[in-house]
């Protein structure tokens, strides 16, 4: 992977991570996508939740940086990361979605 690649994925990883750091750390739920102040019941569970799971994303993208940087057994590793890298994002974006119902009240209520 060229250098430039490797650099755009470390600058994502520090925006999510920043984002994360905000939203668990600093309480800034308004950056959550979707965010409702009327139905949420327990916001500070909501930020907790949320921004771990951010800086878990940004995780991800600094270990694929750095196995992409690094072509760990001949680049088998790195061609394989790509797939890995989506995979992981979406399962960990459908965590935030399904467990973000729980810091929720329901609209019927």
């Amino acid at each position: 992977m060229e250098l430039g690649e490797v650099i755009s994925l470390v600058v994502a990883a520090l925006f999510v991570g920043g984002l994360g750091i905000l939203i668990k750390h600093f309480g800034r739920v308004e950056l959550i996508a979707g965010y409702d102040p009327e139905r949420v019941t327990d916001e500070e569970g909501l930020a907790t939740f949320i921004g771990t799971n951010a800086l878990y994303v940004a995780g991800l993208l600094l270990l694929v940086a750095l196995v992409n940087y690094t072509e760990p057994m001949g680049g088998q590793l790195a061609s394989l990361s790509g797939p890995l890298l989506i995979a992981g994002t979406l399962a960990l974006a459908g965590r935030m979605v399904i467990g973000a119902q729980r810091y929720e009240q329901s609209a019927e209520s």
